[in-house]
């Protein structure tokens, strides 16, 4: 059954965009300034040219760190595929950071790739490959791209494989051929973030989806936001 915060906000979603811009407008006026300025300033960086995608994550501490990243780098939508394990983060690690962005759960990669064809996404594997790319070489301006991590012991699918648009790898100096992929993760979502911000690319989120993410990160930030707004009128 749906909670009244839940129903609430899902007919707000509904209106068009000027009645949920007052809306928002008016929800504004029960948080402190510089709390709606926090929450702008970090929606002003959210992009969703780029997702990141999980096959299988075993360890909570991975799964934690993955939505920790990119919460941290700006990415918005993090897909995962529990066809044989749950992605089940540590609540200790993630801290609430998985309030701020959007999970996707598929139950085979077949069906990932599909939903991210779909949305118009270059399938993007993180693995050794021939003719990969490395963070400094990857055509970001290309399209929109999904970024996709193996599990922890095989690392990316035969699915993945046959279906990747681009390889990409992080170039070792060492003995160690390759890096946990919360530490994996990490690297390549600082890089291509931050190459994204500075090309010509358009990144950011319409303002319909900024508008949406807006009053979702208002309804977690208020503790009463359906009460608040039957008390709203035109």
């Amino acid at each position: 059954m749906k909670s009244t915060a839940t129903k609430a906000l899902a007919a707000l979603l509904q209106l068009d965009d000027e009645s949920l811009a007052r809306r928002i407008q008016y929800l504004s006026g029960f948080m402190l300034p510089e709390r709606v300025a926090g929450l702008e300033r970090v929606l002003a960086m959210r992009t969703r040219y780029m997702c990141v995608c999980a096959e299988n994550t075993f360890h909570p501490q991975n799964a934690s760190a993955l939505i920790r990243t990119c919460e941290a780098f700006g990415v918005q939508d993090l897909y995962t595929v529990e066809e044989f394990c749950r992605f089940s983060p540590n609540t200790r690690i993630v801290r609430g950071t998985d309030k701020w962005i959007d999970l996707h759960s598929f139950s085979s990669t077949a069906e990932m790739l599909s939903g991210l064809r779909g949305k118009g996404y270059r399938i993007v594997a993180t693995s050794p490959h021939a003719g990969d790319f490395t963070p400094e070489t990857f055509e970001v301006e290309a399209g929109p791209f999904a970024l996709i991590f193996g599990t922890e012991h095989e690392g990316i699918s035969e699915t993945v494989k046959a279906s990747a648009d681009a390889f990409l790898r992080i170039p070792m100096c060492g003995f160690v051929e390759s890096l946990n992929v919360s530490a994996s993760a990490a690297i390549l979502l600082y890089t291509l973030t931050a190459r994204l911000r500075a090309s010509s690319v358009s990144w950011r989120l319409g303002e319909r989806e900024r508008a949406e993410l807006l009053v979702r990160w208002m309804f977690g930030s208020l503790k009463d936001a359906p009460n608040i707004l039957t008390r709203y009128s035109e």
